[in-house]
């Protein structure tokens, strides 16, 4: 039976969600918008596609409380194979990369704010210690996510209101005003909602860990709503404090929004501020991709006997091997500095798989009618068709803007075919894996 509470579920989605690109994104958004209302729309839009998301996610995780994400989900909603594919691009690159990148940009901020430090070196410490962590108690690693994360939730509303009581602001209009709302009907808008969308990516942390949480089936789907909520709430507020705080011209086009922003409220010293506090907040999120990532690699282990190897699990049920193999491809995309070009890659094959899990709840609504679902997803079907609209838009976007990378994500998918056609020779005749 899980251990982990609703408190931790939260902050583990909390925290998986909020990186760098609220910090960073503002800048390419002010290229193409220059409207407080739009911008600050545009991020209430992308959080509210995110919660529809969540929604349905939720209904999938009650009616099938096992850990794994997209791997037990997809499996179970469509054949093993799709679950498979899904499973061998998260194992490979699709946490690796992030980890990899998360802590190459807390070495940079670091060493931002305490000069004289070496980025790379504090890289490989914060990955080496956080992985570390995820290897002992359970109760020690939820403590952590949970102090990590109400850091990041407590520094960032500091930030917020800092803005608006030491600075005197910037003149830019909030209200709905007539080039707000023509801004918001152009191609523009729905471009910039792609970058805003994965800076919301990560909604769906705690499907990976259900069978670790208490009363998956009820705790699960509020975590992902909660979480999801928290979030929308946060982003907005720094967007529009980010606006308060600092001049448009300055900001358009940069990537070191947060920095200048700092700078503008804080004096001088401000962007070693931001930039120690963004640091602190990036502990968060590794600690969270670090701990979900290797219960993809678990789950397939314990249904296909020839990868068996990565179901093994420690005295404190930690999938220690599975933990091992994907610090080793953290390690291995630190030294090599190719997760930058590997992430631009899987964004096509990750919204794809958000598409496909979603699609799902109508899936198994029409095919497994009597299943016991303990959640329904709220506002069904609206909320699905709304983030499965908002899925096909970007996977356009991205396909137009970054065709070769596109087909090479989906190139890397495929690389599994083979794979899956060796090991599910393994599974039992009567195995759901098996042919």
């Amino acid at each position: 039976m899980g251990r982990i509470p609703l408190l931790t579920t939260v902050f583990l989605v909390v925290g998986n969600m909020v990186g760098t690109g609220v910090f960073t994104s503002l800048g390419f958004q002010l290229e193409k918008l220059s409207t407080g209302f739009s911008i600050a729309f545009l991020w209430l839009l992308g959080g509210i596609a995110s919660l529809c998301g969540a929604l349905s996610y939720g209904e999938l995780s009650a009616a099938i409380p096992r850990s794994g994400g997209e791997y037990s989900l997809l499996r179970r909603i469509y054949h093993p194979v799709v679950g498979f594919l899904a499973a061998f691009l998260s194992s490979t690159v699709g946490f690796g990369a992030p980890i990899a990148l998360a802590s190459m940009a807390f070495g940079a901020y670091a060493s931002a704010a305490f000069p004289g430090s070496s980025p790379s070196g504090l890289a490989w410490a914060i990955a080496t210690l956080l992985t570390l962590l995820q290897l002992g108690r359970v109760d020690l690693r939820a403590r952590f996510q949970e102090a990590a994360t109400g850091l990041k939730v407590l520094l960032i509303l500091l930030l917020s209101a800092s803005s608006f009581l030491l600075t005197q602001g910037q003149p830019i209009s909030f209200a709905p005003t007539g080039p707000a709302l023509h801004e918001m009907t152009g191609a523009s808008f729905a471009a910039s909602l792609v970058y805003v969308m994965y800076s919301y990516s990560g909604w769906n942390a705690s499907v990976y860990i259900a069978e670790e949480v208490r009363n998956p089936q009820r705790t699960v789907p509020l975590s992902l709503a909660i979480g999801s909520t928290i979030v929308i709430v946060l982003y907005v507020a720094l967007n529009v404090a980010f606006l308060h705080a600092a001049p448009i011209t300055q900001m358009r086009g940069i990537i070191e929004v947060g920095m200048i922003a700092g700078r503008h409220i804080f004096g001088e010293s401000g962007g070693r501020i931001v930039a120690g506090a963004i640091s602190l907040g990036l502990l968060s999120s590794i600690a969270a991709m670090t701990w979900m990532g290797p219960r993809v690699a678990m789950a397939v282990g314990e249904d296909y006997p020839a990868l068996r190897w990565f179901a093994h699990r420690n005295r404190e049920g930690v999938p220690s091997r599975a933990l091992l193999f994907q610090y080793g491809v953290v390690v291995l995309l630190l030294a090599t500095g190719t997760f930058s070009q590997i992430l631009t890659y899987i964004q096509f094959t990750l919204t794809l798989s958000w598409f496909a899990t979603v699609l799902g709840v109508f899936v198994l609504r029409w095919r497994e009618p009597l299943l016991p679902r303990p959640y329904r997803a709220w506002g069904y079907p609206w909320t699905s068709l709304f983030f499965l609209a908002v899925c096909l838009w970007m996977l356009w976007d991205l396909f137009w803007a970054m065709p070769k990378e596109s087909l090479a994500g989906l190139g890397t998918l495929l690389l599994g075919l083979p794979i899956y056609a060796l090991v599910r020779r393994s599974a039992p005749p009567n195995s759901p894996t098996s042919p």
